[in-house]
């Protein structure tokens, strides 16, 4: 039973990650390079702990960015 529980939990963690990758892709920014990926990440990361207005704001361009393609 674990075994298996394992896997389930692999398969669901590497499709997260796949599915996170796919954002970077859809962003237009697959060709950039990984630290200035993190370090964008990172930012966003801290300046969103304390601006809700900011959040509201990039939550709206990537909804209607996932509108474009209909998901």
């Amino acid at each position: 039973m674990k075994r298996s529980t394992t896997s389930a939990a692999r398969k669901k963690d590497t499709r997260e990650k796949i599915e996170l990758g796919g954002l970077i892709v859809k962003a237009g920014m697959r060709y950039e390079k990984r630290a200035l990926l993190l370090g964008l990440l990172i930012d966003a990361s801290q300046r969103l702990r304390f601006n809700e207005r900011e959040r509201v704001r990039l939550t709206e361009i990537g909804t209607e960015a996932f509108g474009y393609d209909g998901e």
